[in-house]
């Protein structure tokens, strides 16, 4: 044997080795759930939400720390109201001047309303006065030309009767005043009512801002951190810390478009968490998105298409994430699985498998 032939023999060898032992462990290797079934690398995710102060101000004190299980309503956190409780003593203050303003709005009403009374009885006096004098006057007219009476008499009746005519249109000037004055009267008690209805409402609107002065859980989740502490100032919409739902947790993974355009919502799915391989999570899918992400500026090739991915959405059962509300953890990362044929079987190894 020469030595070239020697100097080939033991890289040859290796190589058949090799390739025997990848062909072994290729053909009893787990080769997924095969056909049928798609996957996609992701995390676990869950609806974040920001706890925020309505309006500016301190903050007193935060009742709940990192990490902590809250429920929907529970207070979280509560703003200084000194401020707030001195507006509402003033508003209250207002609003109790406001009622008296209506109180004697209403007494000038009725005092006027007795003006007009005693005016409209002044009108009659006068037309009865007046009714006196033309009687008078038609006497001493008939007299006087008769002869019987004198025309000083007569100049007296006519002015007497002018009199009485000038006390009547006074009369009913006075009454028309004393009307004048009512509708002013009223017209002081719609003011003085209005200035009613804007002190309540001006209560009530301290009142809610009162409330909302207490920071509450908007829903059962769990306080991720906390971006506020007791004593800083905060501008309106100032956020105080951000908690998660657990109620609506979800892993999004992508899809290439080829798989993608056959997944529907609803779709069964499979979550697989690196940190507990042994644990198989059942979802549904919840979300496919309409456009592709990674898309090149120009698509022309059908190797440029592959390139095309579509985000989706697998959301975990809410009434299983309740059941093991203390496990749940966002952020893990794992495998969500997704079977294309509805009336197809899921393997064994991605069959149920979740905590008692």
């Amino acid at each position: 044997m020469n030595a070239t032939l020697k100097k080939w023999i033991a890289p040859v060898a290796i190589i058949l080795v090799a390739a025997g032992a990848f062909q072994a462990w290729n053909s009893t290797r787990d080769k997924g759930p095969g056909e049928g079934f798609v996957h996609g690398n992701g995390r676990i995710e869950a609806t974040e939400i920001d706890v925020a102060t309505k309006l500016a101000g301190r903050l007193a004190d935060v009742m709940a720390h990192e990490g902590a299980f809250v429920t929907a309503d529970q207070p979280l956190a509560k703003m200084d109201v000194a401020t707030l409780q001195a507006s509402r003593n003033e508003a209250v203050a207002n609003h109790a001047q406001a009622q008296h303003a209506v109180a004697t709005a209403r007494a000038q009403v009725a005092l006027r309303e007795s003006d007009l009374r005693a005016t409209q009885a002044q009108v009659t006096l006068r037309e009865s006065d007046l009714d006196a004098a033309k009687r008078r006057l038609a006497r001493s007219t008939d007299l006087a030309r008769d002869g019987a009476s004198s025309q000083q008499e007569l100049d007296d009746d006519r002015a007497n009767m002018r009199s009485a005519q000038a006390g009547v249109t006074a009369a009913k000037a006075q009454v028309d005043s004393a009307r004048a004055a009512i509708d002013a009267a009223k017209a002081q008690v719609t003011g003085a009512q209005a200035q009613v209805a804007a002190g309540q409402a001006t209560i009530e609107r301290i009142d809610a801002d009162l409330k909302d002065s207490v920071l509450r859980a908007p829903r059962d989740g769990r306080v991720q951190f906390l971006v506020a502490r007791s004593g800083e100032v905060l501008g309106a919409g100032g956020r105080v810390m951000n908690m998660v739902d657990l109620s609506d947790v979800y892993m999004t993974f992508f899809l290439p478009e080829a798989v993608a355009g056959r997944v529907a919502m609803g779709t069964e799915a499979r979550i697989v968490l690196d940190a507990a391989p042994n644990l198989v999570i059942p979802a549904t899918i919840s979300f496919v998105s309409a456009t592709a992400q990674f898309t090149p500026k120009t698509v022309e090739t059908a190797s440029e298409r592959e390139k095309l991915m579509f985000r989706v959405r697998a959301k975990i059962d809410p009434e299983l994430l309740t059941k093991h509300l203390q496990q749940v953890k966002t952020g893990l990362p794992g495998v969500a699985w997704v079977k294309l044929d509805a009336a197809g079987a899921w393997p064994a190894q991605l069959q149920t498998r979740i905590p008692e």
